[in-house]
């Protein structure tokens, strides 16, 4: 079936910038894109809750040829099914059952969820939740294993390869770039090898695409914002 049409939902250097870059890599620009104010809580309208109720972004909005409006939610399931719409451009190895496929998604997928999960509560307990529900122990507990355990697994990987699986760019390094990027936002993954990683990602056109807008994100969230006030974790 084909795609008529692609609207992703995004506020800039968050998770929805790795869909961006995996769609500016698939398609160039041939996509939309509309803005949403997370720090004045527009995610937690009735109308985006309808797209996502997990108030939040990327949101991709597919419009297939019969006219049935699809919304896909999670960014590791978008940017893996944003690869493998388009093969003709190779950012993923084809599906079957081959130890590159296999490497390839389980990389994709770590960067989407356990990478993505520590640096989460790093961040929300740096610069999202208010002050008086900040836990020093969460922080420090998850500094660490990101320390000590995500990164000499990334750095071997990288002292390998070019890329995250080898020496072939694919959908993975739109995910794990990024964690990448915010890891270092937090004083994180400081070391050579990575900036060697994203001397060579961020030199793609795609990737300069989607974080164009990346300066006009904040870190630290204003306990004045709508988001502080909503927000649920």
């Amino acid at each position: 079936m084909k795609i008529q049409r692609l609207k992703l939902y995004h506020y800039p250097a968050t998770r929805s910038a790795r869909v961006r870059w995996a769609l500016h890599e698939a398609v160039g620009d041939a996509f939309e894109v509309e803005r949403v104010d997370l720090y004045q809580g527009a995610q937690y309208s009735p109308e985006f809750v309808a797209l996502n109720p997990n108030h939040g972004v990327p949101v991709l909005e597919v419009t297939w040829e019969t006219g049935q409006v699809q919304t896909v939610i999670e960014s590791g399931a978008i940017v893996a099914f944003v690869a493998d719409i388009h093969p003709e451009k190779q950012l993923a190895p084809a599906p079957g059952a081959t130890p590159e496929r296999a490497d390839y998604l389980q990389m994709l997928h770590f960067g989407s969820t356990w990478m993505d999960m520590m640096l989460w509560q790093i961040r929300i307990h740096e610069h999202v939740l208010p002050s008086a529900e900040r836990d020093a122990r969460t922080l420090g507990r998850y500094r660490r294993k990101f320390t000590d355990e995500v990164e000499p697994q990334l750095e071997r990987r990288l002292v390998a390869g070019r890329y995250i699986c080898g020496d072939r760019f694919s959908a993975a390094d739109c995910v794990v770039a990024h964690s990448v990027t915010w890891a270092r936002g937090y004083g994180l993954c400081q070391g050579d090898v990575f900036r060697s990683y994203l001397s060579v990602v961020s030199k793609r056109p795609a990737f300069a695409a989607a974080f164009a807008d990346a300066r006009e994100f904040s870190a630290k969230v204003p306990e004045s914002a709508q988001l502080v006030r909503r927000f649920t974790g």
